[in-house]
């Protein structure tokens, strides 16, 4: 699923001035209910390119370390859920939540903390603790860490305030 940030589409532009007023993005973005965008596990604002970035002979990071790193962590939740009757994070309820998501203190703050913020609704909190367990997994991780959380609360743009103000 993909949207704009408001009608004409330079929102969020660097380059280009949004003609848009607040009400108008604010009615526009509102299209988009609640609960749907509960139901999206991740929400990311992907900017246009630069012509040095587009023109660029760096190609950044292979696709096959990616494909690697991807295989490795899907084997991790094949191999953390055998037991459990599923096969990957998406898929958790709350009992395997609790007994594969235990945050430590720092994290279990940073997400107290965005969820107030925010406002995040309880399905938010559920997909935040599942993506960063995604994470950790691709990182090679055990355990959710901090930087997790964070990453994973940046996944969740269109539910900050920021979209709703």
């Amino acid at each position: 699923m993909a949207t704009q940030g408001c009608p004409c589409g330079y929102y969020t532009d660097p380059t280009r001035n949004c003609t848009c007023t607040p009400p108008k993005i604010q009615k526009y973005l509102g299209r988009i209910s609640g609960p749907l965008l509960d139901r999206i596990d991740l929400h990311i604002e992907v900017p246009a390119l630069k012509w040095k970035e587009l023109s660029s002979a760096d190609a950044g990071e292979p696709s096959a370390l990616i494909r690697d790193r991807v295989c490795d962590a899907r084997e991790i939740q094949m191999n953390r859920f055998k037991e459990d009757g599923i096969y990957s994070n998406a898929q958790m309820g709350p009992k395997e939540m609790k007994k594969y998501c235990a945050l430590d203190e720092p994290s279990q703050a940073l997400l107290k903390a965005a969820m107030e913020k925010f406002g995040l609704s309880a399905r938010a909190y559920d997909r935040i603790l599942k993506v960063a367990r995604t994470i950790s997994d691709l990182d090679g991780e055990r355990d959710i860490k901090a930087n997790y959380i964070a990453e994973a609360i940046q996944y969740r743009n269109l539910d900050r305030n920021l979209w709703r103000n």
